[in-house]
């Protein structure tokens, strides 16, 4: 198991000297999120207070301050880009980063910020199958001399992107997301499947959403992961399965790591310790933090976890140092 680090809500400047901060810490990845604005915690509309930067502006940042971590979104928006531009500045980035970049891509899920700026925000079901276009025309510009595509939303004619990325045949793409339509395109096309809670249909972070991902819920995404990609002849052991951790809970007693775990259970009508075993929560010592990340490396299966937003460089370091070089790598 490797692990990220996303990076949002905090000064440019800021993000690029944790990105480098992270790096010298052993995370494998840093990754950053891509809208116009972010939605308040625990719902209520969008916050303006809340900084969101241009997600590959960026990168690109990020990679001239680093030399080894891999670098991309969690998870660019197809809505905001045509997937040819998707595509260059990906390409962009692995020069720049000397064959760093992760293609990270979701098909948009933040309702309000779509309203805010007056731009379409279509069903999810159009939404996905834009999504799952744009990664088939994305694929062929990075590896095809000239692109002919004619599908529902991108239609190209004797098309092409040079240079090529530096990275062969291809940067890895990473999809992220719950529902199975996501999960049916990610099992065919993705390299790393980045599996949290549904937001995509209701277009906003619902707590019954979040409540619903417990670890019987998440093995049976998994699951589900797999037998698609074998449906379409993949070798599933190929693909990386991920998720991202949104409430991480370094406790320094036992004790404190109960009362946390219970308060949150509450919120979420869990228990205690359904709580401790939903994937999008790691809470506890460092003792028990790092056995709860090695149960679900070996009972789920994932390789590539992702810290989001966890707070500033101090807590970046002391989750490395006290709690990731626990973990068997």
């Amino acid at each position: 198991m490797d692990f990220g680090l996303q990076l949002a809500g905090i000064p440019a400047k800021d993000i690029v000297a944790l990105a480098r901060q992270a790096e010298a810490d052993g995370f494998s990845a840093v990754y950053v999120p891509d809208h116009w604005a972010y939605e308040q915690r625990g719902g209520g509309g969008l916050d303006d207070k809340a900084l969101a930067w241009e997600g590959t502006t960026i990168l690109g940042a990020i990679a001239a301050a680093t030399t080894r971590v891999r670098i991309g979104a969690l998870v660019l928006c197809n809505l905001f880009r045509h997937p040819g531009t998707t595509a260059q500045a990906t390409t962009t980035l692995d020069h720049l980063s000397d064959g760093r970049a992760i293609l990270g891509l979701g098909a948009g899920w933040t309702r309000a910020e779509f309203e805010m700026m007056g731009v379409p925000f279509p069903d999810v079901q159009p939404r996905l199958r834009m999504l799952d276009e744009a990664v088939r025309v994305i694929t062929a510009l990075w590896t095809e001399d000239r692109v002919e595509f004619d599908g529902e939303f991108y239609h190209l004619h004797d098309a092409f992107s040079a240079p090529k990325p530096v990275q062969k045949p291809r940067p890895p793409i990473l999809l992220g997301g719950s529902g199975k339509g996501l999960l049916r395109i990610a099992a065919r096309t993705a390299d790393i499947v980045n599996v949290i809670s549904d937001s995509g249909r209701a277009g906003t972070i619902l707590p019954s959403e979040v409540a619903k991902l417990t670890d019987e819920a998440f093995r049976r995404k998994v699951d589900f992961v797999r037998s698609e990609a074998r449906a379409a002849g993949r070798d599933p052991d190929a693909i990386v399965l991920s998720s991202t951790i949104f409430i991480p809970m370094i406790a320094d007693d036992a004790e404190a790591a109960r009362t946390f775990a219970g308060n949150l259970g509450g919120f979420f009508g869990l228990s205690e310790a359904e709580v401790r075993r939903m994937p999008l929560a790691l809470i506890g010592t460092p003792d028990e933090c790092a056995a709860e990340l090695g149960r679900r490396a070996r009972e789920w299966g994932v390789r590539h976890y992702i810290f989001s937003g966890y707070g500033g460089a101090a807590n970046a370091t002391r989750l490395a140092r006290d709690v990731l070089s626990r973990v068997p790598r």
